[in-house]
């Protein structure tokens, strides 16, 4: 089972594309993998007969967990798929980087018995430095071998920590961080157990359904609990006035060249000119464009920028990157890809890992406005409600002018009152002169 991001640690088989007996080369797709982010076909790395399949389609793996074996030209298929390698029970395999491209980790038969092998889970992949380092993560930080073993015993978070031997992560940041106590993403502490049948008995039968949690939704209730737990929340609101924001969309798309089609090249959306608006907003407040690392805060000198994305599991949040850079034009064309992508969980997981900040928008529900929970570990997100005419006050009386509502929801160990209310009114301004998103 490959490693599909540094969080991921299992994975779902929802297809096979091959049977045992059926004879695979190097690039034929072997099964399909689904995370709680993203689906992905796997395709074989060696050439023979797949002679044994032990994870079935439905089944979920650990990731470094033998799923099947490949043997050499000729050799015969098991007549059982056998028992999985790995459990959700048994204890993870370290996480590794995020690789371009996925491999199965495929083990050979064993020659004198029928019976798989029981292999240690952190010992599976056979090529030592394949398993423990030295590994380099998405930001380009390098494990040593040691740090990576002691990281996963201890259930460390390698993504929460900065480097501080020669700009890797070697076993005494480990033990550093042990010796506090510290464990980074340590589930949060959920009360006591509740048992689901006394929910149900609290409902007529037969008046309900029982709809099972997928990886996805499951993920999400757990990232969601831990960051209403952990992440010390606060809100600021402010309104701002789209007038001039949406005659400068109107004129801009109305003048869009056309395509080899017929329709025009570009089509912007009110989100795609926000999006920029926060990029260059985080830019200008810098202090705000940062993370919370546990024992120090990580300061950005670009803005990556999640965009919640509705799918039919539940939200998934794609970034934009260096949104502070990007013209309008190619923010709306990065986002209209990653946005079909998400909803058919095709995302990579370097596409939705990372940023600071986030922005959510419910404006096209009708929603006046809300107030967002922090993705972990971005330190603010931006609730977007509706655009509405209101009216506001005038020298000789009132007018209705287009307004909407943004929340700022805050983590308060790096941005405080003053730095939200400085943060928001960069973008107000921003909004409200939008002349400057267009240079």
């Amino acid at each position: 089972m490959p490693q599909l991001g540094e969080t991921v640690a299992e994975g779902k088989i929802t297809k096979w594309f091959k049977t045992a007996g059926d004879a695979v080369k190097p690039g034929d797709n072997l099964f399909e993998i689904e995370t709680d982010k993203t689906s992905m076909e796997v395709p074989a790395i060696t050439a023979g007969v797949l002679t044994e399949i032990r994870v079935p389609e439905g089944d979920i793996a650990l990731v470094g967990a033998v799923v099947a074996v490949i043997s050499g030209a000729g050799a015969a298929a098991s007549p059982s798929s056998g028992p999985p390698a790995a459990t959700a029970q048994q204890p993870a395999p370290p996480a590794r980087a995020a690789a371009s491209a996925p491999s199965a980790l495929l083990a050979p038969k064993p020659a004198s018995s029928q019976q798989p092998i029981k292999l240690d889970p952190f010992r599976e992949v056979r090529t030592p430095e394949r398993n423990f380092g030295p590994a380099r993560l998405a930001g380009g930080t390098i494990v040593t071998p040691l740090a990576r073993r002691l990281a996963a015993e201890a259930g460390i978070d390698l993504g929460q920590l900065a480097p501080s031997t020669n700009g890797r992560i070697s076993a005494r940041d480990i033990e550093a961080v042990t010796a506090k106590g510290a464990r980074a993403r340590q589930p949060a502490d959920r009360g006591p157990a509740v048992d689901p049948q006394r929910i149900i008995a609290l409902y007529e039968p037969g008046s309900f359904e029982e709809l099972a949690l997928d990886n996805m939704r499951r993920t999400i209730a757990t990232r969601l609990t831990e960051a209403v737990q952990t992440i010390p929340h606060f809100y600021l609101s402010i309104d701002l006035t789209t007038e001039r924001l949406i005659e400068i969309r109107q004129e801009t798309n109305a003048t869009a060249a056309k395509a080899a089609d017929g329709e025009p090249a570009y089509r912007l959306s009110l989100n795609d000119f926000l999006i920029k608006a926060w990029g260059l907003a985080l830019r200008r407040v810098p202090a705000a464009n940062a993370v919370w690392a546990h024992d120090r805060i990580l300061r950005f000198s670009q803005s990556d920028i999640g965009i919640a994305v509705a799918t039919e599991g539940g939200l998934l949040t794609p970034v934009i990157r260096k949104a502070d850079a990007k013209s309008v034009i190619e923010i709306s064309a990065e986002m209209k890809d990653l946005s079909a992508r998400a909803r058919a969980r095709r995302l990579k997981p370097n596409e939705y890992q990372g940023g600071a900040s986030a922005i959510s928008n419910l404006g096209m529900y009708g929603v006046r406005d809300f107030a967002a929970i922090i993705n972990p570990p971005h330190a603010t997100i931006l609730a977007v409600g509706a655009t509405e005419r209101r009216p506001i006050e005038t020298a000789d009386g009132f007018r209705f002018v287009s307004r909407m509502t943004v929340t700022l929801s805050c983590d308060h160990r790096i941005v405080d009152g003053a730095l939200g209310g400085e943060l928001l009114n960069v973008f107000k301004s921003l909004v409200e002169h939008p002349v400057g998103l267009l240079v």
